[in-house]
């Protein structure tokens, strides 16, 4: 396929497979971006809750160390919300202000899916509206006189690729799109288990800690 059957295709479509390509282009960033990010997110919050559920008891410094840790990722925010109100006497209230900075975190997470969940909606409709662009071109055909049957198949031929393109990236950006909204539930999941653990850990009882044996979290006890 040549640079020039292309722009042949795109030009049949009145210019329908550009606006398909410029999609592409932008499910793609979007895709790269979040990936990127939430995988991150993933691994810095994994290593997080293994370090916790090592530890007995979380003491303020154990505590900037975490938030330290985590950077600038959600984590991050959570764990300091907890550091500042680390003294507070009762741990419902510290729980709810935890709650809070959950909750104000959790846009960050699914930030720009709605474009990819846009465009896997609008692709396979915007590539079928140039197919039929393509087929009024294709019949337009039966109006010349001595016109050979070869065009007008021809022309069908050419006016579904719209629509196969359309469908290929649809197909592509679900299965990012759900892809990207797991690791999103993964995330949260793990934003609670965090709180949870820092409650139980600065509530003035010693926890049994937690240690990795064979590639599973077990009581030390054991």
């Amino acid at each position: 396929m040549t640079l020039a059957y292309i722009i042949h295709l795109a030009n049949y479509s009145d210019g329908v497979l550009y606006v398909l390509a410029v999609l592409f282009l932008m499910a793609t960033a979007v895709m790269l971006d979040r990936v990127w990010y939430l995988r991150r997110a993933i691994l810095r919050g994994n290593a997080i809750v293994t370090r916790m559920a090592r530890m007995g008891q979380l003491s303020v410094n154990d505590m900037a160390e975490l938030r330290d840790f985590a950077g600038r990722q959600p984590e991050a925010v959570l764990l300091d919300t907890a550091l500042h109100h680390i003294a507070d006497a009762d741990p419902t209230a510290m729980g709810n202000r935890m709650d809070e900075a959950i909750m104000l975190v959790a846009p960050r997470l699914d930030q720009r899916l709605w474009i990819l969940d846009t465009i896997v909606t609008l692709a396979p409709l915007l590539g079928l509206f140039g197919t039929i662009i393509g087929m009024f071109h294709a019949f337009s055909v039966l109006a010349t006189p001595g016109h050979a049957p070869a065009e007008v198949t021809g022309g069908v031929a050419d006016a579904l690729v719209a629509t196969a393109f359309g469908i290929l990236i649809a197909m592509l950006g679900l299965s990012a799109f759900n892809m990207l909204q797991n690791q999103v539930r993964l995330i949260l999941h793990q934003l609670e288990t965090i709180k949870t653990m820092v409650l139980n850990r600065t509530d003035g009882a010693l926890l049994v800690p937690m240690v990795r044996a064979g590639g599973s979290i077990r009581a030390a006890a054991e």
